[in-house]
């Protein structure tokens, strides 16, 4: 196995998630199914493969371009700030939900 206990543990430190013991087994064993699936990948040959920055590339449109950007005014923050419970324009106050 590439992923070890410990690898888990630090990525859901990282995550700021508590996982219980069949939850680190479930996850390590996920995580080392992926590396050993890019490992796979990584054998192909794609040395005649032209990097592609886009993937919508036709020849209707060459760049991959799916519409044009149009600046567009909008005005509804107003709005949605008096339906909001505790707002102060122009931010939305929420509770603390990360503690640490």
């Amino acid at each position: 196995m590439k992923i070890s206990r410990d690898d888990v543990l630090y990525v859901a430190e990282l995550a700021n998630l508590e996982l219980n013991e069949s939850e680190v087994e479930t996850f390590r064993g996920q995580l080392d199914a992926i590396l050993t699936y890019i490992d796979k990948l990584k054998q192909l040959d794609v040395s005649d493969v032209e990097p592609m920055a886009q993937v919508l590339q036709s020849a209707a449109s060459p760049d991959g371009a799916l519409r044009e950007d149009v600046v567009r005014k909008c005005d509804v923050a107003d709005a949605i700030l008096e339906q909001a419970p505790e707002a102060k324009k122009p931010y939305f106050r929420v509770p603390k939900v990360i503690e640490r």
